[in-house]
């Protein structure tokens, strides 16, 4: 039999979608481990990118430390949290969360420090403090690139929080690792092909939301942009006000 008729024939046993151990029960398990470590890494990601970039300072800091990070093996990463601090959610947790922390910080970042001066210096002209100014202008200006950037992250958590099993944990990861234990390759198959379908489906998610909360202004000039309207506007003018 090839693998996709393995496959289809773990899909269609009873005990893939009912149980403790079942598609939606590990599913469930996957989500659990990957929203905990979104939410600790923007916590940690977002305040230090946002001040950073409206100081406009430290972009060695967070480029060295994003592609220090993005250099690290997960499954090393994984072995040596382990070593550290034994077996449990503990060592998974901590390397699904410095995962996640490069995309978000380094989006954040260039995102804000990426906002028009002009416009922070019109929100300055009329008495807003630094503080305020981020908060009301910088960042929802900068959401678009900040949302790519949880995006990102959030589809590289997805997809390596297939790690908790390596640890006997549990989430999709159990049916790649238990059937390549039991050389049931219909159910490494069908788990990777749910890992894949749930990345793509976070994936669809986050650029829902990100079109939901950007400000139409927002939207407009970003499509503008892409079109290369406002490129190519301004020299045309100037040309035309010269020969005049």
């Amino acid at each position: 039999m090839s693998v996709i008729d393995l496959m289809n024939e773990w899909f269609a046993k009873d005990s893939t979608w009912n149980g403790a151990e079942s598609i939606w029960a590990r599913i469930g398990e996957h989500l659990f481990y990957s929203v905990i470590a979104m939410l600790i890494a923007a916590l940690i990601a977002i305040p230090l990118g946002a001040v950073l970039g409206h100081l406009r300072r430290g972009e060695i800091v967070v480029l060295t430390i994003a592609n220090s990070i993005r250099a690290l093996p997960t499954l090393g990463l994984l072995t040596l949290m382990v070593i550290l601090t034994g077996i449990g959610l503990l060592p998974p947790l901590i390397a699904l969360i410095i995962l996640a922390i490069p995309p978000m910080l380094v989006n954040v970042f260039e995102g804000v420090r990426g906002v028009d001066p002009a416009i922070v210096d019109a929100a300055r002209g009329v008495g807003l403090t630094g503080t305020a100014t981020l908060l009301r202008v910088e960042l929802p200006v900068a959401l678009p690139l900040i949302l790519m950037g949880a995006r990102l992250a959030a589809i590289q958590v997805v997809s390596a929080a297939t790690i908790a099993a390596y640890v006997g944990l549990g989430g999709l990861g159990r049916f790649i690792f238990d059937g390549m234990g039991r050389r049931d390759f219909g159910q490494v198959a069908g788990g990777s092909l749910v890992v894949a379908l749930l990345a793509i489906g976070t994936e669809a998610l986050f650029l829902a939301v990100a079109w939901a909360l950007t400000s139409p202004g927002v939207r407009q000039r970003k499509r503008l942009s892409l079109l290369g309207i406002g490129q190519r506007t301004a020299p045309i003018f100037n040309r035309k006000k010269v020969a005049a």
